[in-house]
Order: C-alpha cells, then structure tokens, then sequence
C-alpha cells in the first residue's frame, strides 16, 4: 500500500534552506494547489515567505514542488483490477488510505472479496432478481455480481457522499452506466421494479443515498429487493442497532409478499463486536445461521482473515 509522501520537510531542508533568497511564485495555479492541497503546511509557509521577497527564482524549487503534489496525489487513490472466474475484471479506483475524507468505505475490505467469491459460486440466488446491497462503499461485490449472475436489478447503496461520488464513477470504469432515473434517495424515490424474475446481461442499476437510522419504510417500499447483501458492515458496536432497524424496515416494507434473503459478510476482527451483533439479532428476534464457505478467497493472495457469511431470517 502506497503510504503519503513522507519526509516533506526534510526534503525541502536539505534542498532549499542554503538556497539564495526567492521571489514570490509566478504560478497562480500551483500556489493555490499548494494552499489547498492535504499535508502541505510546509509549502504554505514557504509560499507566504516568498510572498515577502523579490529575488530571482530556483527552477529546482519548482520542479520539486511539481513533485510533492504529484506524490500527495498519487497516494490518496489507485487502480486495481481483480480478474473474475469468467475472465472478466473489476477495475475499481480506491483509496490507499485505510481512513479518507472520514470514512472506510473507500476501499475495498477482505470480506467484501469473500463474499463476491461465494455470490459467485452460487448465481442462481441472484439471477433474475432485485439486489440490495447495504453498504456498498467502491462497488466490487456489486459489480462482480452484476458481470456474472445475471440480476434484473442490482441496488448499490451507501450514506456517505463521497463514497457515493466514487461508487458511481466506479460503476462507468466498468460498464454500468446509471441513467437519470436510475439514482435513488428517499426525496426521489424511484418507480416500482417491473418483470420479477426476469435475467438480463445488462442489469439495471441504481444507486441508492440510504441512512440506516432516518430512512422510513414507506421509503424503502419502492426498492422492493428479494436479496439484501452486505459485507463488512460490522465493525462498530454503535450501528449494530442501526443496522439490525434497517433489516427490519426492509422486511416490513414487504409485507405483503415475503421477506427478503439476507447474507451479511463479515471479518472477525473483534470477537466482542460479532457476538454483539449475534445477540442483538436474538434480541430482535431474527433467527440466523452461518453459511458454509471456502476459508480460502481467489481474490486475496497474503493473509486469509476470519470471515463468516451469515444468513438471516427477518
């Protein structure tokens, strides 16, 4: 994983500090870069002291702070593909940072993988069927499903706006491309889904803004899913409850046909949080089992964490 760029202020000591004294940057568009640009405090100081000054420039100032920018952005997002069973590929742009811009959810998490590898191996559940996914973040299980079994509708969802911003653009990189109608939030609800079991090579997709703890069932009545998937999105004692009231909300708003199936991924990094989770499921009633699975995933090729599929019965 690519890490920010480290050492700035060293770097900019053993270049710049012997340096002749230097005038004020003729570049509007790279000292505005520098000014808003994440990490850059040093470049900032530096700036405001030129600011001050009218000696004759350095190129090597330039060309170094061409490179510092150029690092800082290289390490807050990149490329990756995974190659499907099929000989397709998901390409997603992610994050390399395991927090960016105050979220998780712009990566790509182990048992996100798992749980595209078992969808995978089991297409039949998903085929010609409304798909919920409850925190999507960048998209791969998603997509993974959508190249490979066959949905009529697949619904990407999440909450915050700038994974939403990068779901989407993930979306286009691979080929599903969202029409105007085909964007979901609880203002602009969407029109019912149509032709119920019917597979297609190009599932619909929508994408959908959902906040776990605000959005009502009358909200969720349009979505009509038959399958709600998720995959690590327990991992915080605090939305356990959350979570748990949507899956309720989501059985409720099907009342007058049957409940959903619902698969929740999950890595077991905290032992305490999952039996949380297990207990509260008790507490509300809603009756799961575990789901047999490969310990091992195709999409990881290191470290194998603990990952369990559960299913649930709301």
């Amino acid at each position: 994983m690519a890490e920010p760029c480290p050492g700035l202020a060293l770097r900019f000591q053993r270049r710049f500090l012997a340096a002749r004294p230097l005038r004020s940057l003729p570049w509007p568009e790279l000292e505005q870069s520098l000014r808003t640009a994440p990490d850059s405090a040093l470049l900032a100081d530096i700036l405001h002291k030129l600011e001050s000054t009218a000696a004759e420039p350095l190129d090597e100032l330039y060309e170094a702070l061409a490179d510092v920018l150029k690092e800082e952005e290289e390490s807050t997002h990149c490329y990756k593909n995974y190659l499907l069973p099929s000989g397709d590929c998901v390409s997603l742009c992610e994050s390399t940072a395991l927090i960016s811009g105050g979220t998780t959810g712009l990566l790509t998490w182990e048992a996100a993988l798992h749980l595209a590898q078992w969808a995978l191996q089991n297409p039949s559940l998903f085929r010609g069927r409304t798909i919920l996914e409850l925190g999507s973040g960048v998209g791969f299980t998603g997509i993974a499903i959508c190249k490979s079994c066959q949905p009529r509708t697949f619904i990407f969802s999440d909450c915050h706006p700038l994974v939403l911003s990068q779901l989407r653009e993930n979306l286009q990189l691979n080929g599903l491309s969202l029409e105007p109608d085909r964007t979901w939030s609880p203002q602009t609800e969407s029109q019912g889904q149509e032709g119920e079991g019917q597979s297609c090579q190009t599932p619909k997709v929508i994408v959908a803004e959902l906040n776990w703890g605000s959005v009502t069932e009358k909200q969720l009545l349009p979505l009509r899913a038959d399958v709600v998937i998720a995959a690590d999105v327990v991992y915080d004692p605090e939305i356990i409850v959350a979570l748990i009231e949507m899956l309720q909300k989501l059985s409720t708003s099907r009342a007058d046909r049957k409940a959903p199936e619902v698969f929740i991924a999950s890595t077991i990094r905290n032992p305490a949080t999952y039996q949380l989770f297990q207990a509260e499921l008790d507490k509300a009633g809603i009756r799961w089992q575990v789901i047999p699975a490969h310990s091992s995933c195709n999409f990881l090729f290191d470290v194998q964490p603990d990952v369990t599929i559960l299913q649930l019965f709301v």
